[in-house]
């Protein structure tokens, strides 16, 4: 049996900074904050804090806009605040990943600002992705992924710079090696600190296609979908290689790329197990799935996938990845909505139940899971009924384009899709206690709190031997103790395949074996598994078991 690596048993949790925990009462949570709330993490299990941006930022996409990558944005607090939230989470024991964004900058970087002068003698222009108009318009139809073009023109030097997302994000130009080189220098920089490891954002996109060509363009769309495009571009694994060999090998750290658009055999390569690349990539097959039917609208929908196309994917990655790469197992993060009002039920008849089955479906496969804060709590979607409490960049562009601009919605359709699918939905505070504004802060919070916190906090939960919180510290201690769970082969249940209510599988090593069962309904189901008389119950949701018989949302995890 083959020694796992240290970061393939761990267990993560995201940390949304501004959404955590506010210590200095401005309504914004901040380095502080989360260090006070470090007894906390350590409490549920987890091996690793990730920390979404801390940098000096200009706000726009959430401080994925960096103006300096040196810099902590004082929003959040000083050097010093973070070095000694650093050296608190090590001595719980806990490591610490930072946030790598270096697709793009913010405009206000000191690059960016020396870039717009046009000239040979300047470094800095190259350091971005710069062209000439085409026809007295934008050097191709590429649409950003927030809307709008992803060309903005600048006069003085009478051209365009790409931005795949905000016009303030200009993509960074990873076909220059002196850029390459800057942003080495200062992931090596962090590594000073004494970090533990970077969460690359789109890390696929930064090899942009030879030419940028156009891209494929629907009937109704005003701009072409570059994402198929630019994600895993010719050069991005040279691009990886090289960043390994500069930073990434001199450290025993944990690193996962977000990719978007990656198939099966690009993560082959982004997470292959030589170490040559990275420990795992964060793949979006599963969170694409309930997308719009019209391409249009992208990701702007509110209906449900079903069971059958759930499964198909997951267990795709499973099978794929098997001894040749690492899987990221993830239900939600600060991109995508909650988990239980997305794949769940956050009715609160089955809210609790439902969170605790996926969790546990989750947590047996094979790869190192995620948890977004609050996930831990079942904490459910936001439920905004006015545009004017969204906050999002993203949530508000497309908005004002499918609505205002182009009209292919009402506003009443759209706040539906948005109660489903904004980023916002993962965004309100942290839920603490019952107290005024959730126990996340005094003043009014830059985003409103969900109104259920009164019910779903970290008290009530703490106080609830059955909550969501106390079956996720299960399911993390069963992991670190059981090495089934880290290396043993994944299969799905025979006959499970097309079942639309009811996900099995097993793991196996050497002669254990661990079955989950899940009913993903609302419906009392029956299935026969053969349990040997020899099996165990792991874990369930239920204080009772009905064999044969699965009560809405049950899970059940046995081992022999």
């Amino acid at each position: 049996m083959a020694e796992s690596k240290w970061w393939q048993r761990a267990v993560v949790y995201q940390v949304y900074p501004k959404s955590f925990q506010d210590s200095d009462n401005d309504g914004i949570g901040d380095l502080r904050g989360i260090t006070r709330r470090l007894g906390y993490i350590k409490k549920l299990g987890v091996d690793v804090i990730w920390l979404n941006p801390i940098y000096k930022t200009s706000n726009v996409d959430g401080g994925y806009d960096i103006s300096d990558y040196k810099a902590i944005n004082p929003t959040f607090g000083k050097m010093a605040d973070f070095e000694e939230l650093l050296t608190k989470a090590h001595k719980f024991g806990l490591k610490v990943m930072m946030d790598l964004v270096v697709n793009h900058s913010s405009f206000e970087h000191e690059w960016f600002k020396k870039s717009l002068v046009k000239g040979k003698n300047n470094p800095y222009r190259d350091y971005y992705i710069w062209r000439d108009p085409v026809d007295d318009h934008e050097p191709n139809n590429w649409g950003s992924f927030f809307s709008g073009p992803a060309w903005t023109y600048d006069k003085e030097s009478n051209q365009y710079y790409l931005h795949l997302f905000a016009k303030e994000q200009p993509d960074l130009n990873w076909d220059n090696p002196d850029l390459r080189h800057s942003i080495f220098e200062m992931m090596n920089w962090w590594a000073s600190k004494g970090i533990d490891g970077f969460r690359m954002d789109v890390i696929s996109l930064i090899s942009k296609p030879d030419g940028l060509p156009d891209a494929p363009k629907g009937k109704t769309a005003l701009y072409g979908n570059a994402g198929d495009l630019v994600a895993n571009g010719p050069h991005v694994h040279e691009y990886l290689h090289e960043m390994s060999q500069q930073v990434l090998s001199k450290y025993d750290w944990i690193t996962v790329g977000e990719t978007a658009g990656v198939t099966v055999e690009e993560a082959l390569k982004y997470a292959n197990l030589d170490g040559s690349e990275l420990n795992m990539v964060f793949q979006f097959e599963h969170m694409g799935l309930d997308g719009n039917r019209d391409s249009a609208l992208g990701k702007w929908d509110d209906r449900h996938v079903s069971l059958p196309k759930l499964r198909e994917s997951l267990v795709k990655w499973q099978r794929a990845l098997n001894k040749k790469a690492w899987n990221s197992l993830y239900w939600n993060n600060h991109d995508q909505p909650r988990v239980v009002s997305r794949f769940g039920n956050d009715d609160p008849k089955y809210r609790v139940l439902s969170a605790k089955m996926l969790a546990a479906v989750l947590h047996f496969m094979q790869g190192t899971p995620y948890i977004y804060q609050g996930e831990e709590l079942g904490m459910t979607n936001a439920g905004f009924e006015n545009l004017k409490d969204y906050r999002d960049v993203e949530s508000l562009n497309a908005y004002h384009e499918l609505v205002n601009r182009m009209k292919i919605l009402d506003d009443k359709t759209m706040l539906r899709y948005l109660r489903a699918r904004s980023r916002d939905n993962a965004r309100t505070p942290m839920q603490w206690n019952a107290s005024l504004n959730a126990g996340f802060s005094e003043h009014t919070p830059w985003i409103r709190v969900n109104s259920n916190y009164k019910e779903i906090n970290v008290e009530a939960a703490l106080d609830d031997p059955s909550s969501v919180f106390y079956f996720y510290q299960h399911l993390i201690e069963l992991r670190h103790k059981l090495p089934i769970i880290t290396q043993g082969e994944f299969e799905l249940v025979s006959g499970n395949e097309k079942d639309k209510s009811v996900f099995s599988y097993t793991r196996k090593l050497e002669k254990q074996t661990i079955l989950v069962i899940a009913n993903f309904t609302a419906n009392k189901v029956e299935r026969n598994y053969d349990i040997p008389y020899s099996g165990k119950v792991l874990i369930k949701n239920y204080d009772d078991d009905c064999g044969e018989k699965l009560r809405p949302y049950e899970v059940k995890v046995y081992v022999y």
